[in-house]
């Protein structure tokens, strides 16, 4: 589909508005890794502790994005995702009024936080129930590239920490918080055909269903990299090569970037030449490149490529997988996508917590990545696995528009 019929199949301000709280969502959603160095002194923090601080909101946001995608067939998204905008701006209020001075203190607004990474259960179906089987790939893609908000996050939370002091983060936080309310009320609207809501006995079966399971394994390893990277990074670039917490944010944002600018690309390239056969390709460079991080630990600059690289294939992966999925369940997209999007928090959990731990008990960050780097190849096994019964039976061309 071209770009000019694409603007004219969907509806564009609603689009926009899921991008738009998508990204807010997500800057705040991992405000807790690029304040971590500065959190973790003030608070005298080991390293496992800032793994498991700055991890946290992934937990609570997998969770969140499982209620939310029910929530999403039953009330509908656009009231879905007021409801969790209010919740968090109200958590952030919390924070940054009572002026959290303990660790506990911080770990309860991580859970409100979590809430914001759980509008990835909302903005893409919002999104998607606009657009035809061929657009897909590109109108989940930029729904999705709100994930650049985590760009946000690491360039300007650090540099505003370090001259007003990290509470006052929260509050400043607050405003592009309660201008994308706003904007999200005005412009998002929920598509006129709605599929009927799901039975709690219809979500049983639909995690009866193998290809679920599969999904949700292969974006637990697509944005479970990403996030788990994006909420670590600070903190790596500090502890490994001892650059301060500004200029770690700097160096994060520039990987998050390539991750974040790469979802909608990917995207578009599975609409052409199938999401199967993208997703490959993509675990594949995402293994290499994380293997490579743990042989050249060392040196700077080949870390930094080699992260860029690796957020690339990340990128481009979630983009990827949300081209394949509406076309297996475009019935069941708010509950799929609350599902595969818990997956992705708990990945995002899992790898930022390892590589806390990792650090504590062997002194690097090497043994975590290296497990991680584990499961991209079980994906890509995976998915080698399920092509075949994918592309002869509801990817078959008689099936779908779509390439698969």
């Amino acid at each position: 589909m071209q770009i000019k019929e694409f603007m004219k199949a969907g509806h564009p301000p609603t689009l926009f508005a899921s991008f738009l709280y998508f990204d807010i969502s997500f800057m705040i959603w991992v405000l807790l890794g690029p304040l971590g160095v500065a959190i973790a002194k003030d608070l005298h923090l080991s390293p496992s502790q800032k793994g498991f601080m700055v991890a946290l909101p992934y937990l609570s946001g997998a969770f969140a994005r499982f209620f939310m995608g029910m929530a999403v067939d039953r009330i509908g998204a656009k009231v879905t995702g007021a409801i969790g905008q209010i919740l968090v701006i109200g958590g952030l209020s919390w924070a940054w009024l009572s002026h959290i001075q303990t660790l506990s203190e911080v770990q309860i607004l991580g859970l409100f936080l979590g809430i914001a990474g759980a509008s990835f259960a909302v903005s893409l179906p919002l999104a998607s129930r606009w657009y035809p089987p061929e657009a897909q790939g590109l109108a989940m893609g930029i729904a999705g590239a709100g994930n650049s908000g985590t760009v946000f996050s690491a360039l300007f939370a650090p540099l505003l920490a370090k001259h007003f002091g990290w509470n006052a983060v929260f509050g400043m936080a607050l405003i592009p918080a309660v201008v994308t309310l706003v904007l999200y009320l005005i412009l998002a609207k929920d598509a006129p055909h709605q599929p009927p809501p799901k039975t709690l006995k219809q979500y049983g079966e639909m995690l009866g269903d193998r290809d679920t399971w599969w999904f949700m394994a292969f974006y637990s390893v697509t944005f479970g990299g990403f996030s788990g990277l994006a909420a670590s990074l600070v903190i790596y670039f500090n502890a490994q090569f001892g650059i301060d917490a500004v200029h770690a944010g700097y160096l994060a944002a520039g990987c998050v970037l390539a991750g974040s600018v790469a979802r909608p690309v990917g995207g578009r390239v599975a609409d052409r030449f199938g999401g199967i056969r993208t997703l490959q390709i993509l675990y594949g460079v995402v293994a290499v490149s994380l293997a490579l991080v743990t042989i050249f630990y060392s040196n700077l600059i080949l870390t930094l490529v080699f992260f860029v690289t690796g957020m690339l294939g990340l990128g481009m992966g979630n983009g990827s997988v949300f081209q394949i999925i509406p076309q297996r369940f475009r019935k069941e997209i708010g509950i799929m996508t609350g599902l595969v999007g818990m997956a992705g928090g708990i990945g995002g959990f899992y790898l930022a917590t390892s590589l806390g731990m990792s650090k504590q008990l062997t002194g690097s960050y090497q043994a975590g990545f290296l497990v991680f780097v584990a499961l991209a190849v079980f994906a890509l096994l995976g998915l080698v696995g399920v092509k075949r019964r994918w592309r002869s039976t509801w990817g078959s061309p008689l099936n779908t528009t779509a390439r698969i």
